[in-house]
């Protein structure tokens, strides 16, 4: 089958790359575009590592057809961070130690910044319902929540 030329946007950048008509948007951020914050998890939609934002619109990357980037606003855990300062979710997860191995954070930390975005003074209930689609098999999530809970509050702040 021949590739599709895909035109879109990345962490504000315009890319284009040849996409297999089944790949997923996970397989061309990381092995075609080198973005490899993204990580893969189950490859089924269940875990949340491959999180990222597709038109605003939060999503697992491994069921997203490379395709249908065509013309989007894509957000990854690589567009984040502004130049050299960490965005207050970062920094909070680092500070509070809401990390360890890393494969689950960058979906997370995505999520939570999704969540943010929609709703800057959750509930923990609702940070705890807003990032129920990520596992994570070595922090727990109380660390997590506390941290999101954190940079939500230093966010308010500042606004």
């Amino acid at each position: 089958m021949a590739k599709t030329h895909v035109s879109t946007s990345i962490n504000g950048e315009p890319v284009e790359f040849l996409a297999d008509p089944g790949s997923s948007l996970l397989d061309a951020l990381r092995n075609t575009l080198g973005l490899t914050g993204t990580k893969e998890g189950c490859g089924t939609g269940d875990c949340g590592a491959c999180s990222v934002t597709v038109d605003g619109r939060l999503v697992c990357s491994c069921l997203v057809l490379a395709v249908e980037a065509e013309g989007a606003e894509i957000a990854t855990i690589e567009g984040m961070a502004q130049g050299e300062a960490l965005h207050p979710l970062q920094r909070k997860f680092l500070e509070m130690a809401a990390l360890q191995c890393g494969i689950c954070t960058p979906g997370v930390l995505i999520s939570a910044r999704a969540l943010l975005e929609k709703n800057p003074d959750p509930t923990e209930t609702e940070v705890r319902f807003g990032l129920a689609g990520n596992l994570c098999r070595c922090t727990g999530y109380d660390k997590i929540v506390r941290a999101v809970m954190e940079a939500a509050a230093e966010m308010r702040e500042t606004v």
